[in-house]
């Protein structure tokens, strides 16, 4: 019996195999690596994930979606060869019949309505050399200024706002390392403990170190209950908030005025305009105690070190550009940065959100920053590319007003790569209604996502892990991302893609790549002298564990700490700024009451195009939901755990109703990672701010009410036989 038993063990072992991957989490920003060791045991295949301990920003650490993130990329659902729209059914085809198709279509149309009829439309998931490579083929190889990304809709307001104070923009003015020895820290409108899970021990020791924690938010959540004060601000007045916070600063003497003098402009003006501010004005219009705009800055002034971190919760909003920019005077009236421990952070959300913005997907700017309106930098980048620089186009639009060129007709065509505006944009119903006016829609992904669901033509793409390239996190550091997966055989890679439609219109000469690492060096020849300058990160640097930018020239070793000496700007001052007219939000009204928030939830990302593929995380949060609290959903005679319809101006949505006592009694709150009748953004304000065209998610007037249901009586049926 025991040989038999051996031998069965032995045929096992012969049966079995192991392959071990590197890879780095396709979710948030935190962009933490791993490995991913994939078993086959006879016929069956098993997956263990293990985190890689010497990462230097996520130091070893996964969340859950980290865990579960292959799951997507083998789930049977992947669209594994080109897809083609026949009567209402998907029909597969060659790739070369599709590279034909797109040819045909998009000179037909450029022939006919000109080159700007053809929009390109990105995404803030893409690695560095795709984002490069699809803002060249939008000027180069389509020669069309209609190309935007979503990141607009995620990091636009922190980076107009550092540029116009800093004159740079990188998501973190410090290394994560530093945070721990920060005395104060305010949290505005992000909610790190969900969202980014995995830099939560950086607080935590900071806290553990003694630092006082702020954080603000209208919703209590993991991130608000770790805090040491909690500001349950209204949403839409965090602007407000910062503009009080600066005159306790000011009117307490808690400013740096060595630092004013020697390294900011524009101080005396904002004194000036502090004098007409009513704190217990402030304290009305934010809905909170005067007491907290008081024991708030009296904290962050008299800490000897002190960050402020902002995100989507501050930055989605009409007047989020100039909300930012508040909240940055803070910083510079305490002198708390370019020093230890003293800095601002842009809490950034997608993967490579960015570098995504870093390189041309942005319709004003080129590689490396630049801008594509500047004659010095339209020169250098068309000499880079071996083009004219009278053929490359000016900029175009943002993403949302892409889509109502789209409603216009002034494009006729989309190219889409990485994106899913459907779910993803506010006033969604529009924007439906606005696709299906294009004459040809092609979109690159791995499913059939809400907007893929409307496509033409669909071409499949690789998962993050097959998919090798460089990747740059909130730090602003650029890593590299392994690929050592196969990928199906039909399948290519965006940048094999982009390059394969490129010749087949006609542009081989300017997209003739055979490896990453070769559009990689292009990219950093693009970037040199830009603000964000990557030149002097080789290809082996970014294995070896990743280099933070700017970094000039070879044997640079990265900008750990920006703004020591001088700030980014011609003159080297930073800017402060303030303004009293700011954008007011929807207001509640007799009709829509209610003002509706939205955000993340720790298990799902974006649309949820991925992470809904994945079982475990599905498991855990299967539907939507709406948090209201008891008493204004006993207002509303709304009970627990019911279908209610959310509505706007703009349109309604359908989820379950979740009693907390956690959030403001005149605000609700919805997650964003669901498409179809339950796609939050199908009430949400479409309003676009000023300066970088970041639309109001984060303020839309709503009502809200239970659906009955209505049991209809089945009468008993005889069946004869």
């Amino acid at each position: 019996m025991s040989d038999l038993i051996q031998y069965f063990r032995e045929k096992q072992l012969k049966q079995s195999s192991e392959q071990i991957m590197k890879g780095r989490c396709p979710y948030c920003s935190m962009q933490c690596s791993m490995e991913l060791i994939e078993e086959h045991v006879i016929k069956r295949k098993r997956f263990k994930v293990k985190p890689n301990k010497q990462d230097p920003t996520s130091e070893g650490r996964l969340c859950i979606k980290g865990l579960q993130a292959h799951q997507h990329a083998i789930n049977g659902e992947r669209v594994k060869y080109p897809l083609f729209k026949i009567d209402g059914e998907w029909v597969r085809i060659s790739w070369e019949l599709a590279l034909e198709m797109i040819a045909e279509q998009f000179s037909q149309l450029q022939s006919e309505f000109g080159n700007d009829s053809i929009g390109v439309y990105g995404g803030g998931s893409l690695t560095n050399e795709e984002a490069y490579l699809l803002g060249k083929f939008a000027r180069v190889g389509l020669q069309t200024k209609y190309i935007d990304y979503n990141g607009r809709f995620c990091m636009s307001a922190a980076a107009s706002a550092q540029n116009a104070t800093f004159g740079i923009d990188r998501g973190i003015t410090n290394q994560l390392s530093e945070i721990a020895d920060a005395k104060c820290i305010i949290l505005a409108g992000t909610n790190i403990a969900e969202c980014q899970p995995t830099i939560m021990p950086y607080f935590r020791k900071a806290k553990k170190n003694g630092a006082y924690i702020i954080a603000i938010d209208p919703r209590e959540t993991a991130t608000t209950k770790f805090a040491d004060m909690h500001i349950k601000v209204k949403p839409g007045t965090d602007a407000n908030l910062a503009i009080g916070l600066l005159k306790v600063l000011v009117d307490e003497n808690y400013c740096d005025e060595a630092f004013i003098a020697d390294r900011t402009k524009g101080f005396d003006l904002i004194k000036e305009q502090l004098n007409e501010v009513s704190l217990t004005t402030i304290a009305k219009q934010c809905g909170i105690p005067k007491e907290e705009i008081l024991d708030a800055a009296r904290q962050y002034g008299k800490a000897e070190t002190g960050m402020v971190f902002t995100a989507r919760g501050v930055e989605q909003h009409a007047n989020g550009y100039q909300t930012v920019r508040h909240f940055l005077n803070l910083v510079l009236a305490t002198g708390k940065i370019g020093k230890h421990a003293c800095g601002y952070g842009a809490i950034t959300g997608q993967g490579n959100g960015q570098g995504g913005r870093e390189h041309g997907q942005k319709a004003d700017q080129l590689p490396g920053y630049r801008s594509i309106e500047n004659e010095a930098d339209r020169k250098y980048i068309a000499n880079v590319w071996g083009v004219d620089e009278a053929e490359l186009p000016r900029k175009g639009v943002s993403a949302y007003e892409l889509i109502e060129k789209i409603d216009q007709e002034e494009i006729k065509a989309l190219f889409l790569m990485g994106s899913n505006p459907v779910v993803s944009s506010p006033n969604a119903i529009f924007v439906e209604k606005a696709l299906e006016k294009l004459d040809f829609l092609v979109v690159v992904d791995m499913f059939i996502s809400e907007t893929a669901q409307m496509a033409d033509l669909i071409l499949p793409t690789t998962s993050y892990l097959e998919d090798e390239g460089t990747m740059t996190n909130l730090e602003g550091r650029v890593v590299y991302r392994h690929a050592e997966r196969k990928a199906p055989k039909e399948v290519k890679h965006d940048w094999e893609i982009i390059c394969d439609i490129a010749k087949s219109l006609g542009k081989e000469q300017y997209f003739s790549y055979e490896s990453v690492e070769e559009i990689f060096n292009e990219l950093r020849k693009a970037s040199k002298g830009g603000t964000a300058d990557y030149y002097g990160i080789t290809y082996d640097r970014v294995k070896d564990g990743g280099v933070l930018w700017p970094c000039p020239v070879e044997g640079h070793p990265g900008t750990l700490r920006l703004f020591e000496n001088a700030f980014h700007t011609s003159d080297g001052f930073a800017t402060f700024n303030l303004s009293h007219e700011l954008i007011r939000s929807e207001k509640a009204t007799k009709k829509f009451p209610l003002v509706l928030t939205t955000g993340r939830i720790m298990e799902h990302y974006l649309t949820g195009v991925q992470t809904r593929r994945s079982q475990e995380l599905l498991e855990r949060s299967k539907e939507p939901y709406v948090e209201i609290h008891p008493e204004t959903a006993e207002q509303y005679n709304i009970e627990n755990d019911v279908m209610v319809r959310i509505e706007s101006k703009r349109g309604s949505v359908i989820v379950k109703s979740k009693l907390t006592e956690g959030i403001r009694k005149d605000t609700i709150f919805a997650p964003f990672h669901w498409g179809d009748s339950q796609c939050i953004n199908r009430v949400t304000n479409p309003v676009l701010d000023p300066v970088c065209r970041m639309p109001e998610f984060k303020v839309s007037a709503v009502n809200i009410s239970q659906i009955k249901l209505t049991k209809v009586k089945q009468q008993k049926q005889t069946v004869v036989i």
